[in-house]
C-alpha cells in the first residue's frame, strides 16, 4: 500500500486502530524515518488518546491508558542486547488481557518479545512510503483482510 505523506501514515494507522482489540500486538519494521513512529500516533489518538504522542526512542516504551485497556509502545532501537527488555516490562505488558502493544524495531528484541498478531513494514517510497501490512495471527489475518 502506498502512503504518499504523514497525513495518510496517520489515516492508516487510525484505520488499524478502529479495527482492533485487545488483547494484540503489532510489529512496525523499517528504516528510521520510515513512518512507524507517525502510524503509531495515528493508531494511538484513534483510540481516544488526546494528548501528546511521543517516540519512545530514549524512554524505550510510552504507556497510554485509555478507557479500560492499556496500550503499550515500545521502540527497540536503542536495544543491544534482548535480555534488557525484562527491564522495561515487555513480557508483562504483552501478556495483559486488556492491552495492545505497539513495538518498533522488533527485529532487536528476537526471543524476548510476543509473537506479532499483525506486522506492518515500513519502506521509503519515493516522496512517500510503501507499508505492507501482514496478518500473523488468526486475530490479525481477520484485522488485515477488513484494510
Amino acid at each position: 500500500m502506498y502512503l504518499e505523506d504523514d497525513t495518510s501514515t496517520l489515516e492508516l494507522g487510525a484505520s488499524v486502530a478502529r479495527l482492533c482489540q485487545a488483547p494484540l500486538v503489532l510489529y512496525l519494521r523499517g528504516d528510521l524515518g520510515a513512518g512507524k513512529t507517525t502510524f503509531a500516533r495515528g493508531f494511538i489518538r484513534a483510540l481516544g488518546h488526546s494528548g501528546r504522542v511521543k517516540s519512545p526512542t530514549f524512554s524505550l516504551q510510552e504507556s497510554y491508558i485509555i478507557e479500560n485497556m492499556m496500550l503499550f509502545h515500545f521502540d527497540l532501537y536503542r536495544i543491544r542486547d534482548p535480555g534488557e527488555l525484562e527491564f522495561i516490562g515487555i513480557r508483562d505488558a504483552s501478556g495483559e488481557a486488556d492491552s495492545i502493544c505497539l513495538i518498533e524495531w522488533p527485529e532487536r528484541g528476537e526471543g524476548a518479545i510476543p509473537k506479532a498478531d499483525i506486522e506492518l513494514a515500513f519502506r521509503h517510497a519515493g516522496e512517500g512510503r510503501q507499508v505492507d501490512l501482514h496478518g500473523r495471527s488468526e486475530k490479525g489475518r481477520s484485522v488485515t483482510r477488513l484494510l
